[in-house]
């Protein structure tokens, strides 16, 4: 017997099973061989949410939620956010290696010359609503660049692929200002190819026609690093998502407009803006200690604390407190920082809190930094999208030329009735 199988004995008939075992799984398919009777279907798991399902083979995120470890392509995430650009560490998601100088040159003239919108999206945006969501026009901005750019369905050829990770890396940035100018009633800034990725997307957002306009180059830093932490997460709800529409076949800006609209969800992407809420309500940092009291009597949740995966402090966490005060250096001091640091210092202290391995996520801190650069809260999560779009994209890459991927297909196990007949509508009740 190999020392690589697992021995499954089923109790219900005696018969035992020896299945392959790689790289720590066995395969879902090996389960169907356990049977009671040769016409059932086979065993299956079963796995609400995924949590210990392995869909795929990556090479690209690695995490270790009990150690705090996030490393894109085997590079720690501190030393990415403090040696990195966002546009190197895009190259570096998509390509697996960091660029040389000479391709990351090339590399940045081609997404930051693929930045301007078809003037077709202009219209779009002037037909939204004066009050429409940023993130809800952001997704159809997605989709709607798929009718486009039509060329984008043919996946399976690379040179198309590749002009497509071009365009919607360029264009995203450009899309989330143009949402945010709607937003705000103002006329769209054209982008400047000239300008760095960060630097470029903060100038489309504020410039107003001044003289001798420049973007503040520390904010421009914080958004370039807050992208980066931004920018992968390995098989999250979205780039979940992203995967399974592309496993369709359908054209990446389709399957990013789903994964967009997964990121959307509260339960998501919108946990910084719950942070905010929450800290505004508590409002003063002597009111932490009262305020504790009542998550650990089950009457509110501490937001921005736990992790689906991290059961230690988020890496990214750290990182973002440090940039936090880097921007308070230019906006002046956010009057919720103290709040903040007073709850995760109480947090961190406490056993309840301890014993549950809540400590601070990525979005405690975020929220507090996007506030101070004055965006309003429903500009979060369009934020976390442009940081995201690079992982979103290599992911689809990596499925697309992954030979074993098929088209996404999750089973279900069946309790509603067996076979009966149809009752004539006189007949029912």
């Amino acid at each position: 017997m190999s020392s690589e199988t697992i021995t499954i004995t089923d109790n219900r008939t005696g018969a035992t099973y020896e299945l392959p075992v790689q790289y720590s799984t066995i395969r879902a398919g090996d389960l169907r061989k356990i049977k009671v009777t040769p016409d059932e279907f086979g065993m299956m798991t079963y796995d609400p949410g995924y949590d210990n399902t392995a869909s795929c083979k990556s090479r690209i995120t690695f995490i270790d939620g009990d150690k705090g470890i996030l490393e894109y392509r085997g590079y720690p995430i501190e030393q990415l956010a403090e040696k990195s650009s966002f546009l190197e560490v895009a190259y570096l998601l998509i390509y697996g290696e960091l660029p040389t100088k000479a391709q990351l040159a090339t590399w940045e003239f081609e997404v930051m010359h693929h930045t301007f919108l078809h003037e077709n999206m202009t219209d779009l945006f002037r037909a939204f609503r004066y009050d429409a969501h940023p993130m809800g026009m952001l997704i159809s901005a997605l989709a709607f660049m798929s009718t486009l750019h039509k060329e984008a369905g043919q996946v399976e050829d690379a040179a198309v692929r590749q002009k497509q990770v071009f365009r919607l890396l360029g264009k995203l940035p450009t899309v989330a200002a143009f949402a945010y100018r709607t937003r705000i009633g103002r006329p769209f800034n054209y982008p400047r190819s000239e300008l760095g990725y960060a630097e470029n997307f903060l100038y489309m957002l504020d410039y107003m026609q001044q003289s001798n306009y420049q973007v503040n180059p520390v904010l421009a830093k914080a958004l370039d690093v807050l992208f980066i932490l931004h920018a992968d997460h390995e098989q999250n709800a979205s780039t979940s998502v992203m995967r399974s529409i592309g496993s369709a076949h359908a054209d990446p800006y389709s399957a990013m407009a789903g994964a967009a609209a997964a990121l959307f969800g509260p339960r998501h992407g919108g946990a910084n803006e719950a942070v905010i809420k929450m800290l505004t309500e508590i409002a003063d940092a002597k009111q932490v200690p009262t305020y504790v009291e009542r998550v650990k009597k089950g009457e509110f949740r501490l937001m921005g604390f736990g992790h689906r995966v991290y059961k230690n402090y988020d890496p990214r966490a750290k990182i973002i407190k440090k940039i936090a005060y880097d921007v308070f250096g230019v906006t002046g001091t956010n009057p919720l920082i103290d709040v903040a640091v007073a709850l995760e210092e109480v947090a961190l202290n406490d056993e309840y809190f301890i014993a549950r391995k809540l400590y601070p996520n990525v979005d405690f801190y975020s929220g507090i930094i996007y506030q101070a650069m004055r965006f309003p809260p429903d500009m979060f999560t369009v934020l976390f999208t442009l940081g995201r779009a690079p992982g979103w994209l290599a992911q689809w890459l990596e499925m697309i030329t992954d030979p074993e991927q098929k088209i996404a297909r999750p089973r279900q196990v069946y309790l509603g009735h067996d076979t009966r007949d149809y009752v004539p509508m006189e007949m029912r009740g």
